[in-house]
């Protein structure tokens, strides 16, 4: 298998073959040599590569470590590509007139042959350490956030000092000798998944959208060739995150940077796995290569102040500021419902250019994630992204939500050769799913206490999600899948008892399980509730638990030893803590009470006579002219002191008699003002909505009971109604597309056992949020920023939400990073940089929920200063619910 790698000297005769063939494309220099005196060669690419330096640039570096062969045979293939497809292929010939690619396609010469000629998996570089030991982990060689290790062995050995070995010191030079490059990615192997550069900080950082999306987009590219997922993952606070590495030097010289992590193994089967790791990153090395001119100096300002001015249940008004540059661009705005997402023209929402947007035909109490870029209308040169944005519709006016997280002890997994040790499985270490040599076949366990719910919750709406943070150790591509299924927890003594998850048959498995090569790390995998699922959960509410077990491969290939993916649990030393803990997310509504209510007087009202009361006729009289009924409900049944929402109202009416109608006629009812009971009130009384459907003649001779539904705006009428205490009043009338004279239908009246009826379903729900917190202030403590606030004073009060945003005053819960959710009154940032100014918002919530106004201030470690909301408007019911400090 490893005679079909090139070696580093075919590598080179390539390359020197290529330049000889394309000398307008292709320019190859030697860069430095290493410890055993091989050239680093750096190729550049480029139309007309004389010019080379002057345009935008990429820089790929691969095979930094040893073992990692996947650089380089990507470096040489893509190179090929290129010369394949110029100039037919006008994705290449744009790419390389617009930019330059600068490409090492081995960092590592020397360790790179060791590893193909002696030792396979070897790592480092070359270096002799003077004490029987060899080599540098070049990528902890690097001079930011260094940190000097003494174990020589050690496959991680930093080295010496920063910089001290040729490999590292010859792109540390030529990069601060070009800074035309505005995006480097360094090619590794192995776990299918994009690490994008930090800073060290756990801070938002306003590239961070740039690289997200940059991968997104690259991942996007790579899926459509083979489907396969590529996860993207910057780390996690307070992970302890590598030193010294390549990524993190070019980030810090305003570089956006990312390793690129491919494939399942070092050394893969290379006419299978290999190749196909090759051929389905072309395309996203191509996008990149693209975009470096949307990062230079030539690109566009980065629109700002990119934020929410309102949201309700189905739509968000969206709002920045125009920039310097604005006159020749416009706005591309992006929509998903996932973080992490690619920015292409399948989630394109709209080109404006305006400063504004409207974004309506959402689903209430769902995410949203929004991006915003402008685009020069001449030079079709993009501009970096605004930070994304997060929303959360509100709830629907009949929801309610709750998320629900499992308990530490409820969430572990059960190991087929660990059972002795399965119990410490649970809320101390990641959820290991799948089979390996070590554990054997292994299954997550994980309960949600769903009693918690109220007892007449009817569900609407369930999601469970789970955040994979390790695939390394799926190392076989295409093989196997992973699922989630409800088990019958009534039929489960022991959580912790392999045997019994192991033996336990399933009520139900949820969605679609995940494929191997659909299951990576970093992006959260949701399984939304189908009809059925969510029936079952219903039916669980009475047993007041859900038990879920995921399961992945049960068995291993001849030859391999491990196939087991590992997921975050939000618990213990290896947890993210809640930000990472699985979830449960259910909305719901409640059982409704029903009341109906007879009418409490009636009238008619013709031209010719004065009213006549308790009589309910409408129709046309003898001179043609229109005869109106009017039936009035008192609402004083209902209480006025808790508020309702109405789900569900019907006008119920009955005829009595009808005289021969010589063609057909229609009826209307509508809900009016009226000033007095007389004719010409009635005739010119404000409409205020029309009910239902119109009744016909031909079929009230067929079914003389009619029901006229009331619509939402008819509904919060009637809620208003209730709620100021005044009666409501029907006026039903007679259309015809002719007059007629003497056509009279009569009803029952109030009087009769068939009274008209208004037959109204409702639920006690609060609309209106509790009072907004009060005297929030920001104060340093031993580094950390504590934040002290007044809850109100409001027995619907049930605590409060605190968000950080480094960008701008957070305007809804969702908008920003979560710090806290309970019913204290401080809580502390203990992750944040102090000395970055950052915006805090609170948020007081009740139990629908809704949320407050938020109440905010900026804060840095030298200042401490209020914001004031002038345009803010209510968020009613903006974000999900975490009780109680969950």
């Amino acid at each position: 298998m490893k005679k079909q790698y090139l070696s580093y000297q075919d590598t080179i005769d390539f390359l020197t073959e290529a330049m000889e063939m394309y000398p307008h494309l292709i320019r190859l220099q030697n860069i430095g040599q290493t410890h055993e005196d091989r050239p680093i060669m750096m190729v550049t690419l480029s139309q007309d590569v004389a010019y080379a330096d002057l345009k935008p640039a990429l820089l790929y570096t691969g095979t930094i470590h040893a073992r990692e062969w996947i650089g380089i045979e990507l470096a040489v293939n893509f190179i090929q590509y290129i010369l394949d497809n110029y100039p037919s292929n006008p994705d290449v010939v744009e790419a390389l007139t617009r930019n330059t690619l600068y490409m090492v396609p081995c960092l590592n010469p020397d360790g790179f042959e060791y590893s193909r000629q002696h030792f396979s998996f070897w790592r480092k570089n070359r270096r002799d350490n003077k004490d029987g030991t060899f080599g540098v982990d070049l990528n902890r060689n690097f001079g930011v956030n260094f940190k000097r290790s003494f174990d020589t062995q050690s496959n991680i050995y930093s080295g010496p000092e920063a910089f001290s070995e040729p490999e590292t010191q010859a792109i540390k030079t030529f990069v601060e000798e070009h800074k035309n490059i505005s995006i480097a990615l360094d090619y590794h192997s192995q776990g299918n998944v994009f690490f994008p550069a930090h800073k060290f900080n756990h801070e938002a950082e306003i590239e961070g959208t740039d690289l997200n999306i940059l991968c997104a987009n690259m991942a996007h590219k790579i899926h459509k060739v083979t489907n396969r997922q590529y996860g993207i993952h910057r780390g996690k606070p307070p992970a302890n995150l590598i030193h010294g590495s390549g990524r993190e030097y070019y980030y810090d010289r305003g570089i956006l940077s990312s390793v690129v992590e491919v494939g399942s193994r070092n050394i893969p089967d290379y006419l299978v796995n290999m190749t196909q790791s090759v051929n389905e990153n072309i395309p996203a090395l191509l996008y990149a290569l693209n975009s470096a001119i949307d990062y230079s100096e030539l690109a566009p300002s980065r629109p700002e102040n990119f934020t929410i001015k309102q949201v309700n249940d189905t739509q968000v008004e969206l709002v920045w500021n125009s920039g310097e540059d604005d006159s020749n661009c416009y706005y591309q705005i992006y929509r998903s419902d996932m973080p992490k997402y690619h920015c292409t023209p399948e989630t394109l929402i709209a080109n404006t250019s305006e400063n504004s947007f409207i974004d309506s035909q959402l689903q209430s109490g769902h995410r949203y994630f929004y991006n915003l870029r402008k685009v020069n209308r001449v030079t079709r040169i993009k501009s970096p992204f605004a930070p994304e944005l997060k929303i959360k519709t509100n709830l629907a006016k009949d929801e309610f939500s709750y998320t629900l997280f499992p308990a530490a002890e409820q969430i572990g997994y059960v190991g087929e050769l660990t059972k002795e040790f399965n119990a410490e499985h649970f809320g101390y270490n990641s959820l290991f799913i799948g089979v390996n040599k070590t554990k054997g076949i292994c299954y997550g366990v994980i309960a949600f206490d769903i009693d918690r719910l109220p007892e007449d919750a009817i569900i609407k709406d369930a999601c469970f999600s789970l955040y994979p943070m390790n695939r390394v150790g799926a190392k076989i591509e295409n093989y196997g899948e992973w699922s989630v299924s409800i088990l019958d927890p009534e039929e489960i003594t022991n959580i912790r008892s392999f045997d019994q998850i192991h033996q336990a048959v399933p009520q139900q498995t949820l969605g679609d399980a995940i494929c191997s090569d659909q299951i990576t790390q970093g992006i959260w995998k949701s399984w939304c509730f189908s009809a059925i699922e969510k029936q079952l959960l219903q039916q669980q509410l009475n047993q007041g638990r859900l038990l879920l077990k995921i399961q992945g491969p049960t068995s291993l290939p001849i030859g391999n030893d491990s196939q087991i993916m590992q997921f975050d649990i939000g618990y213990g030393r290896f947890g993210g803590g809640i930000h990472y803990r699985p979830s449960l997310e259910v909305i719901y509504t409640k059982k409704t009470s029903k009341v109906a209510i007879s009418a409490s007087d009636c009238h008619t009202f013709t031209l010719q006579e004065p009213p006549q009361k308790n009589v309910i006729q409408c129709g046309f009289d003898s001179d043609e002219n229109t005869v109106f009924g009017q039936v009035m409900f008192s609402l004083d049944c209902l209480n006025q002191e808790k508020e309702i929402v109405i789900t569900q109202a019907y006008f119920e009416i009955e005829h009595e008699q009808s005289r021969e109608i010589a063609q057909p006629m229609r009826f209307t009812v509508d809900i009016a003002e009226i000033d007095n009971l007389d004719f010409d009130s009635v005739k010119n009384r404000e409409k205020i909505e029309y009910l239902g459907y119109e009744a016909s003649s031909i079929g009230l001779s067929k079914s003389p009971r009619k029901s006229f539904m009331f619509d939402s705006s008819a509904r919060q009428h009637l809620e208003d109604a209730i709620s100021s205490g005044l009666p409501l009043n029907l006026i039903i009338r007679a259309t015809s597309a002719s007059r007629h004279k003497n056509a009279m239908v009569t009803w029952f009246n109030c009087d009769s056992e068939k009274c008209p009826q208004l037959v109204i379903e409702y639920i006690e729900r609060r609309k209106q949020s509790v009072a907004a917190p009060t005297d929030l202030n920001a104060t340093l403590v031993d580094g950390a920023t504590k934040l002290t606030w007044k809850k109100p004073d409001d027995p619907d009060f049930v605590g409060v939400y605190v968000v950080r945003n480094c960008f701008h005053p957070p305007r809804t819960p969702l908008d920003g990073v979560k710090l806290y959710a309970g019913k204290d009154e401080y809580t502390f940032d203990r992750f944040g940089n102090a000395n970055i100014p950052k915006f805090y918002s609170v948020f007081s919530y009740d139990n629908v929920p809704n949320y407050s106004e938020p109440v905010t201030l900026q804060f840095s470690s030298d200042s401490v200063s209020p914001v004031i909301f002038d345009e803010l408007e209510s968020q009613d019911e903006a974000e999900q619910l975490y009780r109680d400090g969950e």
